[in-house]
């Protein structure tokens, strides 16, 4: 009997020691470039099954769950705004985030292409 104890507290306890560590790791703050999306993807359907539309504040990502809150800060100028990842990609080594005009309007220049950003998980 106290040997099963003992294995459940174990279990509990490395258990809980996985779920921080996962936790701790999507929640951490990551820098890397964003880029936005072209107009023609307007109207097409997203990963999520969403209909994309270039003037909401969306992005995608390819690892963060459907439906997550992105708060976005472009590094060059402390600008921030919040996207909701519904999509899949960017499809490029040094891009983390690919946003939808709108959002990267609001942060930086289009003009550009790509800007620095810091990005992080909020609720």
């Amino acid at each position: 009997m106290m040997k099963r104890f003992i294995l459940v507290i174990i279990m509990m306890i490395s258990t809980l020691g996985v779920y921080s560590f996962t936790s701790n790791a999507l929640d951490a703050k990551k820098t890397s470039y964003a880029s936005y999306y072209h107009d023609r993807f307007n109207g097409r359907k997203t990963a999520s099954g969403e209909i994309f539309d270039n003037s909401k504040f969306t992005a995608a990502n390819r690892t963060l769950p459907f439906g997550t809150n992105v708060k976005v800060t472009n590094l060059k100028n402390g600008k921030e705004v919040i996207v909701r990842i519904n999509d899949r990609g960017p499809y490029h080594s040094s891009r983390s985030l690919d946003m939808s005009k709108a959002a990267f309007d609001e942060i930086g220049d289009i003009s550009h292409g790509t800007i620095p950003v810091e990005y992080e998980i909020v609720d």
